[in-house]
């Protein structure tokens, strides 16, 4: 909103200094000024609030180190994160952006979910919460939402530089033209651009022909995945809001680059146009998550709850796939992948062993891992550092295809 009114007084006016609101950098920056002061100041007065209404998590023995000292901690703490968010972005970003609009819809959709999950929870103490069958399908209606949008959208393009012989590299002595393409980035190659169209067609030309009802699925399996991932790494003080931190920044980095056409040539990437705006909604987020930090490390004095987990796991998913960077997710959200394929392996192992001894064993001692450790031993602080540096080195890795191919 403020960008508007800005770019009116400068051309109206010629207001002074009104013109700075044009540049991406700037507005990121405020953005999360603005989202780390929400969180910081807004976190302490939801977290009176829920104290006074008793919103309390109810914690299950489990056996595990200081887990019971954690009784009646207030949870729904994710509306801190959405909140720190989105006013950032509805007064930074530009709303006309068919990008951030589908970031916004994006957090509130997921947020809802996960904010009805919690409130089944606290409110009507159903310890299970929302029913799962309810969570995939709010999971999948999202998801046709944003494969829809993405593959049929007139304002989502790439654009492709072109000579007498065809396509070519950025140069901007040559014609462009932009164009609507399932193209996605594979990293480690050469020629690291991969359509969609195309993949489907060489495994089958019946395929092909069906590819816009392919990538659909493919768009749900993965902001399914990647929300699930998050819901079941925020197990312990401060693991999801930090990872989340460390993932956004990384994509913030791959929105500033794929928006801008001098650095998308230097680093010979796909340019997209429109999606530097994204970097204004990654820092909101980053900013929401490090001041979120500050009432959820140890000792957490709020839990996100699934209000926030649900939520800020979509938003992951979303910017890596409106940033063509979704094959990237297994490296950049390795702790998300390790976290669902733990428990996942737990309970088949478990399973499996019980049909076959008639008594389940276990490969981890708990799942999903971050209970592993506790188990072993390890403080919860300890886990959640060394968690962290984890996702460094994961985000530096992912970085790195930039130029590693």
């Amino acid at each position: 909103m403020l960008y508007y009114l800005f770019d009116f007084l400068d051309r109206q006016f010629d207001f002074y200094g009104a013109g700075v609101m044009r540049y991406i950098s700037f507005r990121a920056g405020l953005a999360a000024l603005f989202s780390l002061l929400i969180a910081m100041i807004f976190g302490g007065r939801l977290i009176r609030l829920l104290h006074r209404k008793q919103v309390g998590e109810s914690i299950r023995d489990l056996g595990l180190e200081g887990q019971l000292e954690k009784r009646g901690t207030p949870t729904m703490g994710g509306l801190i994160i959405i909140l720190a968010i989105m006013l950032p972005t509805l007064l930074f970003a530009r709303l006309d952006n068919v990008y951030i609009l589908l970031m916004l819809v994006s957090t509130v959709w997921l947020g809802a979910i996960g904010f009805l999950d919690d409130y089944i929870k606290v409110f009507r103490k159903n310890k299970e919460g929302l029913a799962g069958r309810f969570k995939i399908l709010g999971q999948i209606g999202l998801g046709l939402i944003v494969g829809l949008t993405l593959f049929f959208s007139e304002d989502v393009v790439v654009r492709q530089y072109l000579t007498s012989k065809g396509i070519t590299a950025i140069d901007f002595s040559t014609s462009y033209q932009d164009v609507r393409k399932m193209i996605t980035t594979v990293p480690f190659t050469k020629n690291n651009e991969l359509d969609y169209h195309h993949f489907f067609s060489f495994a089958s030309p019946l395929l092909g022909s069906y590819a816009r009802f392919l990538y659909i699925p493919l768009v749900i399996l993965i902001i399914t995945a990647v929300s699930n991932g998050a819901n079941i790494t925020d197990g312990i003080d401060g693991l999801a809001a930090g990872t989340s931190a460390i993932i956004g920044t990384t994509l913030a980095v791959f929105a500033w680059v794929s928006g801008n056409s001098v650095f998308a040539d230097y680093f010979d990437i796909m340019y997209i146009p429109n999606t530097g705006e994204l970097v204004i909604f990654c820092t909101a987020f980053v900013g929401a998550c490090v001041g979120f930090l500050w009432y959820n490390s140890y000792p957490a004095q709020v839990f996100m709850g699934d209000t926030g987990s649900l939520s800020i796991g979509g938003i992951i998913a979303v910017l890596a796939l409106i940033l063509r960077k979704e094959l990237l997710i297994p490296i950049l959200c390795g702790i998300f992948l390790v976290e669902n394929l733990s428990v996942l392996l737990q309970v088949s192992y478990f399973k499996y062993t019980k049909r076959k001894y008639g008594e389940g064993r276990r490969i981890f001692k708990m799942s999903p891992l971050h209970h592993h450790y506790q188990k072993l031993g390890y403080h919860e602080s300890k886990i959640v550092s060394r968690f962290w540096t984890v996702g460094i080195m994961l985000a530096i890795l992912t970085l790195v295809t930039l130029k590693l191919r």
